[in-house]
């Protein structure tokens, strides 16, 4: 066998060695000097003395009149001082204080006489009011110690003690080498087996958040030689090296076997998931890692074991706000990995924060645009069950996601457009949604994990759409539903209809490929309707096991290639360009926990509903019948 992992090593184990690792290299930080203005956020490399005393003169800290306290000796509210203009001056907050005086009285505490005489009706005590010499800062002392960050008060200080320049540590340069001979620039065109390269500016912008400088360099083809030859230059530029993508067992793989080549190789394979076929090596005293391809995997891989590489150079020590959660759904884990797994948060009656897992696939970058926290599941668990607790990584700010409206349940691309027009007028509402069907979107109502949720489930019997299921879930009530469209389901098939496909029957057809929608959603059911009516059996409908999860993933497959056909939603349709059978019309409602009902925030969201502007949008979309969305139809 060509390859084998080396290692399936503990993460914290992993980091600890690592950093231990590279120290033994001698891997030390540069040093420079810059002027203070341009340090914010930088970390000292020393100690920071004053050269100057600040203020460096006895200044005047009010507006008033500078004297000698001992002349105001004896004033009182019956028996104020009288002063001649020559026993005071005039000054400004800032001025140097006058030869011979020794305090200062503030100009409302100063009763001016017509011949420029003053009255005091209260004495001065020596020293009142003057910044004195060295007050902030003398000559000396230390302003900031080595290894701090630079904030911009202590930028301050440090000018104002007379630092015009100061030491740091340099900012790390870090050299990111992306590989692959499918792997192509990011283009709005790319042809059929192009992987756009997008990893480098992922990594790119983590690594200057961190305080680090990326250095991107050209993509390398799959070619031994070439990517030895990369790795060694980027190694002589740069303090640190990511080498992208083959750290796994593909044929083309050679990442592990170029940093051997040129340095040495720590670890090979992390008991983590997604990001197991980590390299951990270096080239000298040079850090060099092996990220895998897929970007959740890279992210996570930054985030956990190079993140703390930068940390150490720049002597910086971070603390993860870390949260407990519970789980809205059942969570499967394997024991082989510690796992890292994207949710969505919301805070349910009780106050707790409620987390319902994303998409895991490593590959599913826009996981992390929508996810509000990082499940951390251990090692030694399966998993985590419905109501059960764990560890979570806050992506978002904790008050924010306190005021969130979370809405689960049926895909439509109108909530998104809702979503978004809310949110030009109301930056200070948060909403997130989840697609996880219209039965998920009951349940998760049920359990206190969403506020709303989309439904369009038909009631077989009676042709109504969703009331049947709310009377089954929600026997004691303490639910409403609001009218959201009609909207028309169809068959999406490929632009020009190349297999002729006529109605819902032709699915059966031994030429025709299917695709579905995941169990629990409408569109599912509303699928299995169809199939009693026509008395067609599922089974013999091919890809009917295949399930995507929202009708813009339905349209997906069939204008890539691989479906002739899918059940779903005309908006869909014609964002892709595909042509649309029509199949029936049906109703998509909103179905909202009456406790959430009051809800400024939601109360925002119903009124987008029935603004003209969101049927200005629906009418762009295509499908939909509007009549008075944002109405409350029924309570139960």
């Amino acid at each position: 066998m060509k390859y084998q992992y080396l290692t399936n090593i503990d993460l914290d184990k992993a980091v600890a060695d690592y950093i231990a690792f590279l120290q033994k290299a001698d891997m030390t930080p540069r040093v420079e000097t810059v002027p203070v203005p341009q340090s914010l956020n930088r970390v000292t490399a020393q100690a920071v003395y004053a050269k100057l005393c600040s203020p460096h003169y006895n200044a005047s800290a009010m507006d008033g009149i500078a004297l000698k306290a001992a002349d105001t000796f004896g004033a009182t509210d019956t028996t104020p001082v009288r002063l001649a203009p020559e026993q005071y001056t005039r000054v400004d907050t800032g001025d140097p204080l006058p030869a011979g005086c020794d305090a200062v009285v503030m100009i409302e505490d100063v009763i001016e006489q017509d011949d420029d005489t003053v009255l005091l009706y209260g004495a001065a005590t020596p020293w009142q009011h003057i910044r004195q010499i060295g007050e902030d800062i003398s000559a000396g002392d230390m302003i900031i110690p080595s290894f701090t960050e630079i904030t911009p008060a202590a930028m301050g200080a440090m000018l104002a003690g007379g630092v015009l320049n100061v030491s740091v540590l340099s900012v790390p340069r870090v050299g990111i080498i992306p590989t692959g001979d499918e792997v192509v620039p990011p283009s709005d065109n790319p042809g059929e087996g192009d992987v756009m390269e997008f990893n480098s500016t992922i990594f790119s912008g983590m690594l200057r958040t961190w305080g680090a400088e990326p250095v991107v360099y050209p993509i390398v083809k799959d070619d031994f030689d070439l990517i030895c030859a990369a790795l060694k230059k980027a190694s002589e530029e740069c303090d640190a090296v990511l080498l992208g993508a083959g750290t796994s067992a593909g044929r083309d793989d050679d990442t592990a076997a170029a940093i051997k080549q040129l340095g040495e190789v720590l670890y090979h394979g992390i008991a983590i998931k997604p990001g197991k076929p980590a390299v951990l090596g270096r080239i000298g005293e040079k850090a060099v890692m092996g990220i895998p391809g897929y970007p959740v995997s890279g992210i996570l891989v930054l985030e956990h074991i190079f993140r703390p590489v930068i940390d150490s150079w720049l002597h910086r020590s971070v603390k993860e706000e870390t949260v407990e959660v519970k789980l809205g759904r059942r969570l499967n884990s394997s024991l082989k990995y510690r796992e890292f797994v994207r949710a969505t948060l919301s805070v349910d009656a009780q106050g707790e924060l409620v987390a319902v897992p994303l998409n895991r696939g490593a590959g599913v970058v826009t996981s992390f645009v929508k996810a509000d926290c990082i499940l951390d599941i251990d090692q030694d668990a399966e998993g985590v069950e419905a109501g059960g607790k764990t560890r979570a990584r806050l992506l978002r700010d904790r008050k924010a996601l306190e005021q969130r409206v979370a809405i689960v349940g049926s895909h439509d691309p109108l909530i998104d457009e809702a979503i978004d027009l809310l949110r030009r007028v109301r930056t200070d509402i948060s909403l997130s949604s989840s697609h996880v069907g219209s039965m998920g979107g009951i349940m998760a109502v049920k359990s206190g994990q969403a506020h709303m949720g989309g439904v369009h489930l038909l009631d077989e019997a009676t042709g109504i759409y969703n009331n049947a299921y709310i009377d089954k879930y929600f026997p004691e009530g303490g639910v409403a539903l609001v009218e959201c469209v009609q909207r028309t389901q169809g068959l999406m098939v490929t632009a020009g209809n190349p297999k002729n496909i006529r109605g819902f029957e032709d699915i059966a057809r031994s030429d025709i490929s299917y695709v579905n929608r995941q169990k629990g959603s409408g569109t599912r059911i509303l699928c299995d309707f169809q199939l009693k009516q026509l008395g067609m059996d599922a089974s013999s409908v091919y890809g009917y096991e295949r399930e995507e999860f929202t009708h813009t993933g339905v349209a997906a497959q069939i204008a890539g290639g691989t479906a002739d056909c899918g059940l779903g939603i005309l908006s869909a349709a014609r964002i892709y360009g595909l042509d649309f059978i029509p199949v029936c019309d049906e109703q998509y409602d909103l179905l909202i926990a009456r406790s959430a009902l009051e809800l400024p925030s939601v109360q925002a969201f119903l009124e987008v509903l029935g603004s003209p502007a969101f049927k200005e949008r629906l009418l762009a979309l295509g499908g939909y019948g509007v009549d008075q969305p944002g109405r409350i139809r029924k309570v139960w």
